[in-house]
């Protein structure tokens, strides 16, 4: 038995406000309505919402939110509405606010930072409380990025005293000893992400000062070795390629007040063949210690472009298929 249709009214306190709810060429407008079973109409000063009543309120209580984030000055992005979808097809989408309330930082061009899945919004606060937390999930999901903002948070307001950020040299295919150039310039590739979302937050320049003054150490991993890190806030960036050897050295490194972020994607492991992931192992090995953060991103979690979200899950389905 199929439930009554219903007609819900939405009133607009301006055309503009439909136009930045459809988006461009009505863009959002047409992926609601791929994704929602109800049909929608702009009249002059209302939305008018048509279908059967539970997906007519989905709709509603979709359109409510997109609305209210308009109203506090929020750009949507298309990224935006199809997670707000996703949400709204459980009448989850009244979490999206939450998500927009808070900025965790600001670029050094003054734009506000803010965490843009709920899955993002964990793994902020279990960093907060923690102080080791693993980051594991598939690309663009903000790992690395949310981690490197944290910790120039923490460096300003004093709660540790420098930033170290550290990856495995291993690469997919290509040894250091052929590329050209010293140890820092051999070393640079591999480290580039780190260095994009520093210069995104504190810009070149300042960054450039902080890791003259040592404020900020960007190094492979094997230069952990022997220390001990006190006052730091540390990043293990693409952990999936260490060994258990090398993940078990890195965690025991752990100082006073210091904070450790592990991330790492399992999907992507550049190890030699029959070479353990220290990652996969760590995940074993330690999930019953509570004062260890797991968080675990999903394909939803991709803040990029919605078309590499397409191709996670395309190839997520074609690796069940072969396993």
């Amino acid at each position: 038995m199929s439930e009554q249709l219903v007609s819900i009214k939405l009133p607009l306190q301006s055309a503009g406000e439909g136009l930045a709810l459809f988006g461009p060429q009505d863009a959002f407008l047409k992926l609601i309505e791929e994704h929602l079973r109800a049909g929608v109409v702009l009249r002059e000063s209302e939305i008018a919402i048509r279908g059967e009543q539970h997906e007519a309120e989905k709709v509603e209580q979709l359109f409510e939110v997109l609305l209210e984030l308009i109203r506090n000055g929020y750009v949507l992005t298309e990224r935006d509405v199809l997670y707000a979808i996703e949400l709204a097809k459980d009448f989850r989408a009244d979490q999206l606010l939450d998500l927009y309330k808070g900025e965790i930082a600001v670029t050094y061009r003054g734009k506000p930072i803010r965490v843009k899945t709920i899955g993002q919004k964990h793994y902020v606060t279990t960093i907060k409380k923690r102080d080791i937390v693993f980051g594991v999930g598939p690309a663009g999901t903000g790992k690395t990025y949310l981690a490197v903002v944290l910790a120039i948070a923490a460096l300003k307001e004093g709660t540790v005293k420098r930033i170290i950020l550290t990856r495995p040299a291993v690469e997919a295919g290509e040894s250091l000893g052929f590329l050209p150039g010293d140890l820092q310039e051999k070393v640079d590739p591999y480290l580039r992400p780190l260095y994009d979302a520093l210069y995104d937050v504190m810009g070149p320049e300042q960054t450039a000062k902080a890791l003259e003054r040592g404020l900020i150490e960007i190094a492979p991993l094997a230069y952990m070795r022997g220390r001990t890190l006190d006052d730091s806030f540390i990043i293990l960036d693409e952990a999936q390629n260490t060994t258990p050897e090398q993940m078990k050295m890195f965690l025991t490194r752990l100082g006073f007040g210091s904070k450790m972020v592990i991330t790492g994607d399992v999907t992507q492991i550049d190890l030699p063949k029959g070479k353990k992931s220290g990652l996969v192992e760590a995940r074993a090995v330690l999930s019953g210690i509570e004062e260890i953060g797991f968080v675990y991103f999903a394909e939803s979690d991709v803040v990029r472009h919605s078309l590499v979200q397409k191709i996670i899950v395309a190839y997520d389905r074609a690796a069940e298929n072969q396993g």
